[in-house]
């Protein structure tokens, strides 16, 4: 017979093991001591920065558990999650999002509807997005390739000022697609 073990109820959460040893979890004889509030950092062991961050009633935490001997800094460590936290939204919203647009030809489009798109094409590559162009052959239009390339090329050199063509016209199955990027405004 098994026997059930009842874990407290914690939210629906997951659990999440701490990131960084702290205080008396750190198991290295001696570490190197940072933080802000600290007058002689230096290396110590493990006992003596227990004591010093004990009497600042702060965390003693494991930053460079790899480095000889491990990094630790005296701090609050709720304070310092909040700031790692921080660092990490700021890093993810300095990255820099593509975005692909995407603009469809068939292989007889007349010269309106040509032009139509085209300016579309414009305002995307101006907008700093990407421009994916494709010819879409239905049925029999597929022996029409070249009027479809001649078609994506045109788009292209039509596009020059503000894009730059990153992949040329490339057939994949019933599609001929072409990819254009904005240019680098100086």
């Amino acid at each position: 017979m098994a026997i059930a073990v009842k874990r407290p109820y914690n939210g629906g959460r997951a659990e999440v093991a701490p990131q960084h040893k702290i205080n008396e979890k750190i198991r290295a004889q001696q570490v190197r001591v940072v933080g802000d509030n600290i007058e002689n950092p230096g290396v110590f062991s493990l006992f003596e920065a227990l004591k010093m961050a004990d009497a600042l009633e702060l965390d003693l935490v494991e930053i460079s558990p790899n480095a000889d001997p491990p990094v630790c800094k005296i701090t609050d460590y709720q304070k310092f999650l909040y700031q790692q936290k921080k660092k990490q939204k700021e890093i993810k919203a300095k990255t820099v999002q593509v975005v692909v647009k995407e603009i469809r030809f068939g292989p007889n489009t007349d010269e309106h509807d040509f032009q139509f798109k085209m300016r579309h094409a414009e305002k995307f590559l101006q907008e700093g997005a990407k421009v994916k162009a494709y010819v879409f052959f239905k049925g029999r239009s597929i022996l029409f390739k070249e009027q479809g390339e001649i078609l994506l090329l045109k788009f292209a050199q039509e596009l020059e000022e503000v894009g730059k063509v990153e992949q040329l016209p490339q057939l994949e199955g019933k599609r001929m697609t072409m990819f254009i990027s904005p240019k680098k405004k100086k």
